[in-house]
């Protein structure tokens, strides 16, 4: 099994009817538990009966029942999210009842199923670990330094101009890190070094 994790690329739905109630669940890629907090308050409708909601970004992770027997649907929601291999992302399932009740082994398989199902059709990104590298070169070597760089999928964040030449800090896929580091010791023949910054 690959350790590698996913967030979604775009915000997403599903929905189902189960037993004349309606489950729609809406998921969405985010960065912080803000993030995540405004998309459950943004997809709430007032004529729903239950906006159960979940989101796991990092380490941090949350779920909530709204009012529905605990453990029968936030934590469901949560599993489907860390089941398909995903991070940075909230899930909501909003219920419009129905007139008939499930009950407990039945909402855990009604949210559970109706978040899996949304985000086994969404569209799904590789989360790459970033690094950031501060570094420094000699006006003459900027120009090749920058090529060598972009060729390992660096981006410039900041660059400051001195007397004695430029100074970089950039951010690059973290497997790249030791290349970079390598390809500024060897265009400087040695003079300069790439640190790490984080």
């Amino acid at each position: 099994m690959s350790d590698t994790l996913y967030t979604l690329a775009t915000v997403c739905q599903h929905s189902e009817d189960i037993k004349k109630s309606r489950f729609l669940a809406q998921a969405a890629p985010v960065q912080t538990p803000g993030q995540a907090l405004d998309f459950v308050r943004q997809v709430s409708d007032v004529a729903a009966t239950h906006h159960c909601w979940a989101y796991h970004i990092g380490q941090d992770y949350r779920f909530n029942d709204d009012g529905e027997p605990g453990g029968t649907a936030g934590r469901p929601i949560l599993q489907a999210i860390e089941g398909q291999g995903i991070d940075r992302a909230v899930v909501v399932v909003t219920r419009w009842y129905g007139g008939i009740k499930l009950g407990a082994g039945g909402l855990v398989r009604a949210y559970g199923g109706t978040a899996a199902e949304c985000l086994r059709r969404a569209e799904r990104i590789p989360i790459v670990a970033m690094a950031r590298l501060g570094l420094s070169c000699d006006f003459g070597e900027l120009t090749r330094l920058k090529a060598r760089l972009r060729e390992l999928d660096a981006d410039i964040v900041d660059e400051q101009f001195g007397a004695e030449g430029a100074t970089l800090e950039i951010q690059l896929p973290e497997h790249r890190v030791a290349e970079a580091q390598a390809r500024v010791t060897d265009i400087s023949r040695g003079r300069h070094a790439a640190r790490r910054l984080d």
